[in-house]
C-alpha cells in the first residue's frame, strides 16, 4: 500500500505504509584530536511493519551508533548525514522538541543497561506512567493502570505491588522488563533493542526475550534487534544485517546469512562460535587480527587486512553491497546482498575452508604458524579423552564459605551471613579440564579463590597433590602458588598499565627468585601464546583484548604451573577473538600437560573445552558428569533450564527445540530457601509434583547422588531430558 504525504520541506513523496523505518545512506562522524572518526558509513536498510531485523557485528562496528543517530541521542559534536524516516517522517536533523514527539511514541528504544536507563529516584510505575502521559491525553490514574497492565504483560509478578517499587529493589532481569514496558507504553511502530540481554544470565535472558516477543505481539511493532549473539538472532529475527568497520557488509534473510553466507566476515563469525550441538574439542576458526581503526580506515575493503582470500583489488577498491545471487528480488532491501569482490567463491564454503584454525595471533612470526599441526593436536585430544583418568591434583571436600553481614554504625555487629559456598566437593585431575558453571552469584568465583587459598574457607578442606592447604600460612603457601595460577576475566584490568609486556610476564619469576634467564623465558612464553616476542617492549594499551588475554596467559605460565584456574577467561572478548584464545588454551594443555578449572557462565564454550562439568546453584553443586553425559542427558531441572536457555546459532534448530524457561530470580544467598534451593524457580516443582512431593522438596535438601555411571545430580525427582 502506498500513500502520498506532504513533508515539512514542501516536497511530495510517495510512502509505502508497510515500511515503518527507512534508513538511507546514514553516516556518522565524530571529531577527535586525531582526526575524523567515521563511526557509521553509508548504512541503508528498511524495516516493514511486524518485521524483525537483527543487526550483528563485533564491538565498534557501528551498530549502536546507528540506532542512537536514528533516535536523536548522539552528542552535538557528532556529524550526521543521510536519512532516517519513521512512518515517512524524516527524523535526522530534528531539534529536541520535534524528535521528542516521535521518540517514545512512534519509535522506542530499549538500552543495554537497565540500571542506567531508569531514574533511581522515581518508582518504576511513575516512570512508565510518565511515558504514557507525555504522548497521551489521559489521567494519572489511567496512566498508572496502564503501568500495572504493562508490568503484567512483560511477566513481572504481582505488578500491582511492584509498580510502587524503585529500580534498585528489582533484579537486573526485572529492570530490563520494566524498560521493555516503557518502550511498549504508547504502542510504538518500531522498537529498537540495543543489546537488551548482554548483561543478563542465560535463564534471565530467556525471560527477557519472551517479554520482548510479548511486546511485539502486543504492539504489532517492528523490531530492530542489535546484538553480538548470533544465537539470539537465529531465533528471533526475520532478516539479518552484518556490520563491520562502520558499514553493512552482508544483508539477507536469516536463513541466507546463516546457511549461505557470501561475505568472508560473516562466514568467519559463524565459524568462530563454539556450539552446544557440535562435538567437543572440534577446532574453532578464529578471525585473525583486529578490526581497523575508524580513524585510519583502509583504502579498499575494511576486512581485507584480516581476509584470507583478499586480492590486490580488495586493498585498493571498497566493494559495494550488491546482490549475492543473480536473478534475486530487485528490491535491494529484500534480497541477499554482500560487499565482497569475490562473493561467488563462497558458494558452499565452510569456515575451515577459508580460515586456518591456528591458535596463533595474527602478528605471530610466520614460522610458528607453519610449524603448527592442528590435526595431530586434535588426534591427541581424542586419544587422551578416551584414556583412563589421571591422578587427582586439586580437590575440595565439604567446602563452606560464609561472609558476615554487619550492621551499620560504629559497633558493626554481625547480623547475618551470606552463604556463598555451601558444602561442595570436587576433584581436578591431571591433564583435565573441569568446568564450573552457573549463574552470577552462585559461588563459582568464590570457589576458585578458595581453591587457590586467596580467601580462607569457613570449613572444609582443600588439598593439592594430597597436601592440605587450609592449615598453611601465606608464607608456606607461596612455593605452592607456582603450581597454581589464575587467569582473570578482564585482561585489561589485570595487567599493570605502567609496565611493559616483558616486565609483566617476567614479574612472577622475579618474585619467586627465578629472575635468571627471565629475558629468554619471556620471549619463549610470548611465542608459546602466539605473540611476537619483538613486541615485549610495548605496553598493554597497545594490544587488542585478545592479545592482552594472551599476555595474561603467558604470565600465568611463567612459573611452569600444573594447574590454571581460568575465571571467565573469554567472556570479555568478541567471538572472533574468543575462538583463537580457546584454541590456544587447548593447544597449551596438549603441549604442557596442564589441568584447567574453567569457570564460566557460557555453556557453549564449556561444551567445547571441558572434559567434566560441575553445575552450581546458590552455593551448591547440583549436577556433575562428563561433558557428554551432562549435555546429552541432563538430569537436574536447573541444568536442563541452563542448556535450554543457551541459543543455538542455527535458525531451524533454535526455533524448533524445546524451551524450558524458569521463572523468578536467584534467591539471596543470605536467606536461601529451605530444602532444595532451586525449588522456588523449578518448573517441575511448580507444575508436575503433588503436594506430598513438594513437601519433600521444601523440607529435605537433596543429596548429590550417583545415578550409576559417575553422573550425579541433587534432585529428589530427577529425570533425564534430551534438549539439543
Amino acid at each position: 500500500m502506498t500513500t502520498t504525504d506532504n513533508f515539512n520541506d514542501g516536497a511530495t513523496a510517495t510512502v509505502d505504509t508497510d515500511i515503518v523505518l527507512d534508513v538511507q545512506d546514514l553516516s556518522v562522524t565524530f571529531s577527535s584530536e586525531d582526526g575524523p572518526l567515521k563511526a557509521v558509513r553509508g548504512v541503508s536498510y528498511r524495516v516493514r511493519r511486524g518485521e524483525a531485523l537483527g543487526i550483528v557485528g563485533e564491538s565498534g562496528s557501528g551498530k549502536s551508533v546507528t540506532s542512537m543517530a536514528i533516535m536523536g541521542l548522539l552528542p552535538k559534536s557528532a556529524s550526521v548525514s543521510g536519512s532516517a524516516r519513521v512512518l515517512g517522517q524524516e527524523v535526522i536533523g530534528l531539534n529536541d522538541a520535534q524528535i521528542s514527539k516521535v521518540r517514545g511514541d512512534k519509535i522506542a528504544m530499549i538500552f543495554q543497561d537497565p540500571l542506567t536507563s531508569l531514574n533511581p529516584v522515581y518508582t518504576i510505575g511513575y516512570q512508565i506512567a510518565e511515558a504514557v502521559l507525555t504522548h497521551r491525553k489521559v489521567t494519572k490514574q489511567e496512566a498508572r493502570k496502564r503501568a500495572v497492565d504493562l508490568l503484567d504483560k512483560v511477566g513481572i509478578p504481582h505488578p500491582d505491588r511492584r509498580v510502587d517499587q524503585y529500580p534498585h529493589e528489582l533484579s537486573g532481569g526485572m529492570r530490563q522488563r520494566v524498560v521493555i514496558a516503557i518502550a511498549m507504553a504508547n504502542d510504538p511502530d518500531v522498537i529498537i533493542a540495543d543489546e537488551p540481554t548482554t548483561a543478563l544470565d542465560v535463564t534471565v535472558q530467556a525471560q527477557v526475550l519472551e517479554a520482548l516477543e510479548a511486546a511485539r505481539k502486543e504492539t504489532g511493532a517492528a523490531l530492530v534487534l542489535i546484538t553480538h549473539d548470533l544465537g539470539v538472532v537465529a531465533g528471533h529475527v526475520d532478516r539479518v544485517a552484518v556490520m563491520y568497520a562502520g558499514r553493512l557488509v552482508e544483508t539477507g534473510s536469516v536463513e541466507d546469512v546463516f546457511y549461505r553466507p557470501r561475505m568472508p566476515y560473516a562466514l568467519g563469525l559463524l565459524g568462530s562460535l563454539p556450539r552446544m550441538d557440535e562435538a567437543r574439542h572440534e577446532r574453532l576458526t578464529p578471525i585473525l587480527g583486529t578490526p581497523p581503526s575508524l580513524l585510519d580506515l583502509p583504502a579498499g575493503c575494511g576486512f581485507a587486512p584480516r581476509c584470507p582470500m583478499a586480492q590486490e583489488v580488495c586493498h585498493t577498491s571498497e566493494p559495494a553491497l550488491e546482490a549475492a545471487v543473480d536473478g534475486e528480488d530487485d528490491d535491494p532491501f529484500r534480497r541477499h546482498s554482500a560487499a565482497c569482490h569475490f562473493s561467488e567463491r563462497l558458494v558452499d564454503a565452510r569456515p575451515e575452508d577459508l580460515f586456518r584454525t591456528t591458535a596463533l595471533d595474527a602478528e605471530a612470526p610466520a614460522e610458528l604458524a607453519e610449524a603448527e599441526d592442528t590435526g595431530a593436536a586434535a588426534e591427541r585430544r581424542q586419544e587422551e579423552a578416551e584414556a583412563e583418568p589421571g591422578e587427582v591434583l586439586l580437590s575440595a571436600i565439604d567446602l563452606v564459605k560464609n561472609f558476615p553481614i554487619r550492621s551499620k554504625g560504629i559497633l558493626r555487629r554481625k547480623i547475618g551471613e551470606v552463604q556463598a559456598v555451601s558444602g561442595i566437593s570436587l576433584e581436578l585431575r591431571e591433564h583435565e579440564t573441569l568446568a564450573l558453571v552457573g549463574e552470577s552469584g552462585c559461588g563459582k568465583s568464590t570457589t576458585a579463590r578458595l581453591l587457590l587459598q586467596l580467601i580462607r574457607q569457613t570449613s572444609g578442606e582443600v588439598t593439592y597433590m594430597g597436601q592440605p592447604l587450609h592449615s598453611l600460612s601465606d608464607s608456606q603457601m607461596r612455593p605452592l602458588r607456582r603450581d597454581l595460577q589464575l587467569v582473570f576475566q578482564d585482561p585489561f584490568a589485570s595487567l599493570d598499565p605502567r609496565m611493559t609486556v616483558s616486565d609483566i610476564v617476567a614479574e612472577p619469576m622475579q618474585i619467586h627468585g627465578r629472575g635468571k634467564g627471565a629475558k629468554k623465558r619471556v620471549k619463549e612464553l610470548l611465542e608459546l601464546v602466539g605473540l611476537n616476542p619483538e613486541h615485549g617492549s610495548r605496553y598493554p594499551h597497545e594490544f587488542s583484548g585478545g592479545q592482552r588475554q594472551r599476555i595474561g596467559i603467558a604470565r600465568a605460565l611463567s612459573l611452569n604451573p600444573k594447574v590454571l584456574i581460568l575465571d571467565e577467561p573469554v567472556s570479555a572478548l568478541d567471538v572472533s577473538i574468543q575462538a583463537g584464545v580457546i584454541n590456544l588454551l587447548e593447544d597449551l594443555q596438549d603441549e604442557l600437560g596442564l589441568s584447567y578449572l574453567f569457570v564460566s557462565h557460557d555453556l557453549s564454550v564449556v561444551r567445547h573445552i571441558a572434559d567434566r562439568v560441575a553445575v552450581m546453584y546458590l552455593g551448591k553443586i547440583v549436577e556433575t558428569g562428563t561433558t557428554e553425559e551432562l549435555f546429552d542427558a541432563p538430569a537436574h531441572p536447573y541444568t536442563q533450564a541452563l542448556i535450554s536457555a543457551i541459543p543455538l546459532p542455527d535458525p531451524v534448530k533454535e526455533r524448533t527445540r524445546e524451551r524450558i524457561v524458569v521463572t523468578g530470580d536467584v534467591p539471596s544467598p543470605a536467606d536461601p530457601p529451605s530444602g532444595c534451593r532451586f525449588r522456588t524457580r523449578c518448573p517441575k516443582f511448580a507444575g508436575e509434583l503433588t503436594d506430598e512431593q513438594r513437601n519433600l522438596c521444601v523440607e529435605e535438601p537433596p543429596e548429590l547422588l550417583d545415578r550409576g555411571t559417575g553422573h550425579r545430580d541433587a534432585c529428589h525427582y530427577s529425570q533425564v531430558v534430551e534438549l539439543i
